[in-house]
């Protein structure tokens, strides 16, 4: 399992320096030197990158040793990769368009070709990463937006008509998002008064030891029907069964491939939980076991699902679970991000029915990475539940 741990790290590790290198290359040549600018801004603008990635990889070697220590020069690894993001896309669009002008006839190949030009170009390519980056940069570090959705789900019980769950996921409390933002998100969930809280996964990157004090103002989270939790791939990659046993000190319950009964006034509904099947992948055991958390579960009840990874509705949907509430995606976080995220699974962003099941599929209260969003909101979601009337 080490070896195997290990092998995997160092694959990971030679591919992102790889791409790292690749994508730094591509726009000191397409920035600083095609455009044959002198020398003194040739420089500066090497530099400016040489820096950026410098950052990145003295984040990555030591945020895991330093925690929360590390926060400045996270900040500036990550901010860098989000501009260096829409550098990449910025410089690829303005190069296909060089490639169609080129194309267009024997007068532009001159054009393009020119000095004028490719400082043009260059300079294209940094307004629009500049102007993206700084847009993505004011609504990633905005405060979350409460969404509220309507919910109406076979044989749930009239006598828990306006039942409301509170979801958050996808904090990320750690190098970037810190104590002031746990704060902030536990006085907006109280003030919403939920019945339920669900927290559906990735609350920390990090280990308790670096992110206890960050994690502190969570114990002050509460809902009179409880606060429940289920893992998401970060949690495992922080240490999930440490983390588990540390939320629950806060007075919340896990989930883990199980399900609890929530009852008032003689109505109830079923609440299940499993693990981020990325679990198994990482330990080699454990991760979702969606018919082990159903197993104690009577199909004649209304079921809510809390699973981090929309791609568990993939199995959700062939069982009697009605509605589904996961995370994980971000909404893609940063345009044009989202469409990548639609390759790998159809549900990204919002409230989706697939004949008799539903799953809605939150954009995150946090972020992660860059603290940007473009195209997308932090959010804090309100789901109201009503029992569905039938035709």
């Amino acid at each position: 399992m080490l070896i195997r741990k290990l092998i995997a790290g160092l694959v990971f590790i030679a591919i992102f320096l790889g791409l790292l290198a690749s994508a730094h290359y591509y726009l000191v040549h397409r920035i600083a030197l095609d455009p044959a600018w002198p020398k003194g801004a040739a420089i500066a603008l090497i530099s400016m990158m040489v820096l950026g990635s410098g950052a990145l990889i003295v984040h990555g070697l030591l945020w895991r040793r330093l925690g929360v220590a590390a926060r400045p020069i996270s900040w500036v690894a990550y901010v860098w990769l989000g501009l260096l993001f829409y550098l990449l896309v910025s410089a690829a669009s303005l190069d296909l368009a060089t490639v169609g002008l080129g194309l267009a006839g024997e007068e532009f190949e001159e054009l393009v070709s020119s000095t004028a030009y490719l400082r043009g170009r260059a300079l294209m390519i940094l307004a629009i990463a500049t102007l993206a980056s700084g847009f993505a940069l004011a609504r990633g570090t905005a405060a979350p937006i409460t969404k509220r959705i309507d919910i109406a789900l076979e044989n749930f019980p009239e006598s828990l008509d306006g039942f409301r769950i509170v979801q958050i996921s996808d904090i990320h409390i750690g190098p970037m998002l810190d104590r002031r933002f746990s704060k902030l998100l536990v006085d907006r969930v109280d003030a919403l008064e939920p019945d339920l809280i669900a927290v559906t996964g990735d609350l920390v990157d990090g280990r308790v030891s670096h992110l206890e004090d960050e994690v502190a103002p969570f114990r002050d989270l509460s809902a009179p029907h409880g606060v429940y939790f289920v893992t998401g791939n970060h949690d495992y990659y922080s240490g999930a069964d440490e983390w588990t046993e540390h939320v629950m000190s806060f007075g919340w319950r896990p989930l883990r491939n199980e399900s609890t009964t929530i009852e008032r006034d003689g109505g109830q509904f079923s609440l299940v939980g499993v693990d981020d099947p990325h679990g198994a992948m990482l330990n080699g055991h454990g991760g979702e076991d969606l018919a082990l958390a159903l197993r104690d579960v009577n199909p004649s009840h209304a079921t809510v699902l809390l699973a981090h990874d929309p791609a568990t509705f993939r199995r959700t949907k062939k069982t009697h679970v009605g509605l589904q509430i996961s995370g994980h995606t971000h909404g893609g976080q940063i345009w044009p991000f989202r469409w990548a995220v639609r390759a790998v699974t159809p549900w990204v962003a919002g409230h989706y029915h697939v004949g008799d099941h539903q799953i809605y599929v939150s954009c995150g209260t946090g972020y992660w990475g860059p603290p940007m969003r473009l195209g997308t909101r932090a959010e804090i979601t309100e789901f109201t539940f009503t029992r569905a009337i039938s035709d």
